[in-house]
């Protein structure tokens, strides 16, 4: 039977009082939310940290806020919360689609919106949205707050820009009227992904004013595409535009080989998924209603 370390295990009870204990505890220490990623790397001895603090009593960060610019997603809002909001489903349709295929009930009853973030695994879902969305990463600690883009917060694999005692308290998604996509293959339903592709797109008298474009599973250097961005901005809104951005957002991965498929089977997939998404979250643009004014 596989069973974690023996650690320490702390309860905070606000933000301040999670970096408090994270100061006392340094280096050894780790946060727990969820626990579906962190737990099973404990008991497999991947993870082996001294203190475990459990930020779940933390309710400071389990909220969803809007301003008339952005919604702010709290660190501890749980994958079934962002699936069930209409205010989520009614700015960022992308965040439904992606919730949809993330795991299983259970998993998303429990895990939590921080916390598959600071996992940072390659086949992260909520990485390659909040990247095709130019989401804003929010970072506490005890010296202040900083903002970090999405697109900047991954430095690796497993791997992010929070530094020793900080925190990240939420995610700072803008509302820029654009219209948006999800879409991925896996090997069963609720699995890790094979390859996934996130798009976000703005029309403008059919050409497109805005594009974000996040992929996961497939080695897109920190989850983005930006040259089939920059190819799309500017030009007509066609289909085949949409499949040469693929092709472009494909040949800029470096995916490997492995139990899920092989390297040209998963770089076929970045560009068909990407050419999906921008087809769906145009055609949800136009079916909304839209004018196609900026």
């Amino acid at each position: 039977m596989q069973v974690p370390a023996q650690f320490q295990y702390e309860k905070a009870t606000s933000v301040e009082h999670a970096l408090e204990l994270l100061a006392a505890y340094g280096d050894d220490s780790m946060v727990v939310a969820g626990g579906h990623s962190l737990i099973p790397m404990m008991k497999l001895r991947l993870a082996q940290p001294e203190t475990l603090i459990d930020i779940n009593d933390v309710h400071e960060l389990a909220r969803i806020g809007v301003d008339r610019d952005s919604v702010t997603i709290g660190a501890l809002v749980r994958h079934a919360e962002l699936l069930d909001s209409p205010v989520i489903g009614e700015h960022f349709p992308i965040l439904h689609d992606a919730e949809r295929v993330i795991a299983d009930p259970a998993v998303r009853n429990r895990g939590t919106v921080g916390g598959s973030l600071c996992q940072a695994d390659p086949s992260e879902d909520l990485a390659a949205v909040f990247v095709a969305l130019d989401a804003v990463a929010l970072i506490r600690g005890l010296d202040g707050d900083r903002a970090v883009p999405v697109r900047q917060f991954f430095t690796g694999p497993y791997s992010t820009v929070l530094d020793d005692g900080e925190l990240l308290v939420g995610v700072r998604v803008p509302i820029h009227s654009s219209a948006s996509a999800y879409a991925k293959v896996e090997r069963r339903s609720g699995d890790w992904a094979v390859a996934s592709a996130g798009a976000a797109l703005r029309l403008d008298d059919g050409h497109v004013a805005r594009a974000g474009i996040g992929l996961t599973a497939v080695g897109a250097p920190s989850f983005g595409a930006p040259e089939a961005e920059a190819y799309l901005v500017g030009g007509p809104a066609t289909e085949e535009r949409f499949v040469e951005a693929g092709t472009i957002a494909a040949e800029h991965c470096s995916p490997i080989a492995d139990q899920r498929g092989p390297v040209d089977y998963k770089r076929h997939l970045a560009a068909t998924l990407t050419t999906r998404v921008l087809r769906t979250a145009a055609a949800r643009w136009r079916g909304h209603g839209n004018h196609e004014e900026s």
